[in-house]
């Protein structure tokens, strides 16, 4: 076993895991600690405990020590320094006339780096604009073009629910969204239903996947050729939540369906849940 503690560099970002160091953590401790990027200030999310040797990559690196007031003063003195850099960053940009949209600035807390964050319909050349940056503030600069779901975790805003995105209020990291889950779910496949304000398909889609998941082991699909009380037939309508089917009875083609529960039925030949050419094509570009 492992004992490790998680932290946080964003109010909203990903969780790293660190060694305590034989120190005791609780959520909610400024911890300075030694990243990839140089020396961070984080905030601990997760307190002491002991994890699989194998759920964690070795070697951890240890906290460097509890942040101190000065620390936390260095830490927002960053923050306001960052709103200053991102007028300039703009105004640079305005300079160059390139095709790029400033999204945000971080200022490390050790000062060895600024990073830049922009998106772009296509690739830019900024060498002339990190140049200009270096040379007034006289540190490391790097400049790094991010996707549209980067961009609305980083902005924020609200989505169609009414409630903040869900990415810049508690997803921690995206998660995998296919059109396939859409087709389950037995939604509909248009765009504009099924796709968020960064014009890829709602993160929320995963939420629930399980679930359907299972219930669709245990429902006849579409197409399905079942068995009635009153006869066999065709599974023309299913709501996989409420487990009722639609069924044309054979004997009775030109009459209404009948609905049926799926556990009164018996499954002759099950169908499969297929997204055709037509439908991949129109809703190309939503999975990322």
């Amino acid at each position: 076993m492992t004992e490790i503690i998680g932290i946080r560099f964003k109010e909203v970002g990903k969780v790293y895991y660190f060694s305590p160091n034989g120190k005791k953590f609780n959520p909610g401790n400024k911890v300075i600690v030694e990243t990839a990027r140089g020396v961070e200030c984080g905030e601990v999310v997760i307190g002491n405990r002991s994890v699989e040797d194998h759920t964690v990559v070795q070697p951890l690196k240890p906290i460097i020590r509890p942040a101190s007031e000065n620390d936390i003063k260095t830490l927002n003195d960053n923050r306001k320094k960052e709103e200053e850099i991102m007028k300039v960053f703009i105004k640079k940009i305005e300079e160059h006339k390139l095709s790029m949209k400033a999204i945000d600035v971080e200022y490390t807390f050790d000062g060895s780096k600024i990073l830049f964050y922009f998106t772009a319909e296509s690739r830019v050349d900024f060498r002339e604009i990190v140049k200009d940056l270096a040379a007034i503030y006289r540190t490391r600069i790097e400049l790094r073009q991010i996707g549209v779901r980067d961009e609305a975790k980083m902005l924020g805003g609200l989505g169609i629910c009414g409630r903040p995105f869900c990415c810049s209020s508690f997803l921690g990291e995206f998660q995998p969204v296919s059109i396939k889950m859409a087709k389950e779910q037995s939604l509909s496949l248009n765009p504009t239903k099924i796709s968020g304000t960064c014009g890829r398909l709602m993160c929320c889609l995963k939420y629930e996947q399980d679930c359907y998941e299972e219930l669709l082991k245990i429902t006849p699909k579409i197409d399905a050729y079942v068995e009635t009380a009153e006869g066999k037939g065709v599974v023309v309508e299913n709501n996989i939540l409420t487990g009722i089917l639609k069924v044309r009875l054979d004997k009775k083609q030109d009459a209404p369906p009948i609905s049926v529960k799926r556990d009164e039925v018996k499954v002759l030949k099950d169908a499969k849940i297929r997204v055709n050419r037509d439908e991949i094509a129109a809703l190309k570009g939503l999975e990322d």
